[in-house]
């Protein structure tokens, strides 16, 4: 089969699909022919499907997904630039969370969504572990506490930088300062010596956390949770990832106890032009 196929009776032949390939590979090779591969162009495919979602008239097929297989994209469901802003700022980290558990269903939806956050030449390379039993959220943040212990007793500069005292001393008092007693975490994690992945990762977990918003669901980023898992050999252990994977960000999810009033101020952007 194929790699690209253009079905002639749609294609107007007005290159859209060869300005918007990513990897260079669409061609005329003559001027009133039908785009098509230039030689050798099927080895630097990244399948993004960019020629199929940009054409207009649906005359561009790719050999694993063909136009009338995407959804159309809803253009009257865009946001305006006022509604992003209150979107993106009335977005917070949240720390308290109801006891109630997120029904595993909405977790994928939400996952799913995230999924779909770009990484470089279309890799794909983010992997999901979903910690659903709150049980094993505790076990897991109490293996962070003894890294946090562990980095006191050495007396290490960054213990004492990350004030890693008064978290383990909330824990042995019954308040859990580590993943805050949210019902969930949920870890994006991928092969280590994968280049992409910490920024596949990164954009995906910032994908999840907007989603959640939308979900009902309030969402903050474990960083002890993620330094744990990437430098104590226990925690790792206990997460059970593949062999060759690690952490690269892990978020707390759950239904928050408070909602938001109003929209806190920040610093202003620190811009320079060249």
């Amino acid at each position: 089969m194929a790699l690209l196929t253009v079905d002639q009776e749609k294609c107007k032949r007005d290159g859209i699909c060869i300005a918007e390939c990513p990897a260079a590979i669409i061609e005329f090779k003559e001027k009133g022919a039908f785009p098509t591969l230039i030689d050798g162009g099927e080895e630097f495919c990244i399948s993004c499907g960019h020629c199929v979602a940009v054409c207009p008239h649906g005359a561009m097929s790719h050999a694993i997904m063909k136009p009338e297989n995407c959804p159309p994209v809803q253009h009257e469901w865009f946001l305006k630039p006022e509604q992003m802003e209150h979107l993106m700022r009335s977005r917070r980290s949240i720390r308290t969370y109801k006891k109630e558990r997120v029904d595993r269903q909405v977790l994928v939806q939400l996952i799913d969504v995230a999924h779909y956050a770009p990484s470089g030449a279309n890799l794909q390379p983010v992997e999901w572990r979903v910690i659903h039993d709150s049980g094993e959220v505790r076990q897991l943040a109490g293996f962070v506490i003894d890294w946090m212990r562990s980095l006191i007793k050495a007396e290490s500069p960054l213990a004492s930088s990350m004030h890693l005292d008064r978290i383990v001393a909330a824990w042995e008092a019954g308040k859990d300062r580590v993943c805050r007693s949210a019902p969930h975490v949920i870890v994006a994690h991928a092969q280590k010596k994968n280049r992409a992945a910490p920024a596949a990762c990164t954009i995906a977990l910032t994908y999840l956390e907007l989603a959640a918003f939308s979900f009902g669901l309030g969402a903050c980023w474990g960083g002890y949770f993620n330094a744990a898992a990437t430098n104590w050999p226990p925690m790792q252990e206990a997460l059970r990832l593949p062999e060759d994977h690690t952490s690269f960000g892990a978020m707390m999810v759950g239904y928050p106890k408070f909602e938001y009033q109003r929209l806190p101020l920040r610093n202003e952007a620190k811009i320079t032009w060249q």
